[in-house]
């Protein structure tokens, strides 16, 4: 069993796969639905982050360039 699986001997869900590839939004929908108390970070790919254990913290990593940039 992975760690990102709900059992019923009450472990608790530690990481979201099927939201690779939604937008923010929508994985932060899913995030909160499986665990309400989570504190959401948005964090730009590459960024440096702390290496302390929060438990209620779940990081985003976040980069993708969806359009052409453009002097407008």
């Amino acid at each position: 069993m992975s760690s990102s699986d709900d059992v019923a001997g009450g472990c608790k869900k530690t990481s979201w796969p099927e939201v690779v590839g939604l937008t923010i939004k929508e994985a932060k929908e899913i995030i909160i639905k499986d665990k309400p108390d989570a504190d959401i970070v948005v964090v730009p790919v590459g960024s440096a982050v702390t290496e302390d254990f929060r438990p209620n913290r779940v990081r985003i990593f976040a980069g993708t360039v969806a359009e052409i940039p453009h002097v407008g």
